[in-house]
């Protein structure tokens, strides 16, 4: 088991230290240092990981530059076999806002694959999950999730995304309910991602974090499921990193149709929120996590392969 908590949460990660240059936003994403001298990464007085955006910089219409932000990859590649938990209090939120949970393989996108665990943009409500793959890969019908399917296939642009059914899985919902917990397991036989909001947290889930086998039979069903069925997993995707990152506009949050679904746009997504006062705008703009735990290549006491 390998966790990242605590004063050394920030140790096993390599910083992007560049601008987004995947998806677009108006963000810098900062270096280690940087990000420590501009208060972006901290450890609060809970012991907990804080990751934010900058909300204390104003930035002139006249003098607009991107608004500084975070990015970090973990150091370790987890393969097919692992499984990976987040605990956190507080999920970044608000209009242009674009947090991610993710995780990606090796190569050329999305040639190694990639996991959406944790996504939400602007005042969306609800947790969105997906995966993204070369072509050939779909979700399998009738694979016992308890969310709700958008796209099937993992080809498009899209990626096949299911809806988080379950209340406060983002935005202010979460934190005022305590947080709450994430899960996906990368096993041979699919890949599965868990939510459970604080009053639901399984106690398997609160276990130490110096056991080898992690009980999952009351995990009860998963929130999105993609069964190898329809997806060889080995085949669409190489070990993987995990990302935690969060950007501003760009290709989702910002495309006016998305923006205005949610945000009341005056001036569209950047003039309306990056550019000036960061604060109020940014204040929610900030991952607040307990701990995340990986478990490599594990016997897990039960598997969810429904």
């Amino acid at each position: 088991v390998l966790e990242y908590s605590g004063t050394t949460f920030f140790d096993g990660w390599n910083f992007y230290n560049n601008v987004d240059n995947t998806t677009w936003g108006n963000v810098t994403y900062l270096s280690r240092s940087d990000a420590e001298g501009m208060g972006l990464i901290d450890t609060n007085d809970a012991g907990n990981a804080i990751i934010r955006v900058d909300n204390s910089t104003y930035i002139p219409t006249y003098d607009f530059h991107n608004r500084d932000s975070v990015r970090i990859t973990s150091q370790v590649q987890y393969d097919v076999g692992s499984l990976v938990i987040m605990d956190a209090v507080h999920l970044p939120y608000g209009c242009s806002v674009w947090p991610s949970f993710w995780t990606l393989g090796e190569g050329v996108w999305p040639a190694g694959g990639e996991i959406d665990i944790v996504e939400g943009v602007n005042m969306q409500l609800v947790n969105q999950m997906a995966l993204h793959t070369t072509d050939g890969c779909f979700q399998a019908p009738n694979n016992g999730q308890s969310g709700e399917t958008i796209y099937t296939n993992c080809s498009t642009a899209s990626g096949c995304t299911v809806q988080e059914t379950k209340v406060n899985s983002y935005q202010s919902g979460f934190a005022e309910a305590g947080g709450g917990a994430f899960a996906m397991q990368f096993d041979v036989s699919g890949i599965y991602i868990w939510f459970w909001s604080r009053p639901d947290v399984p106690a398997s889930v609160n276990v130490s974090n110096d056991v080898a086998t992690l009980n999952i039979s009351d995990w009860g069903a998963p929130s999105a499921a993609y069964p190898a069925s329809e997806c060889n997993i080995s085949h669409f995707f190489t070990p993987q990193r995990l990302i935690l990152d969060i950007t501003l506009c760009g290709i989702w949050a910002g495309i006016p149709s998305v923006y205005d679904a949610t945000c009341e746009s005056t001036n569209g997504c950047v003039q309306d929120n990056i550019v000036g006062a960061g604060n109020p705008t940014y204040d929610n703009a900030y991952f607040e996590i307990s701990w995340i735990r990986a478990y490599t290549v594990i016997a897990l006491s039960s598997t969810s392969t429904s």
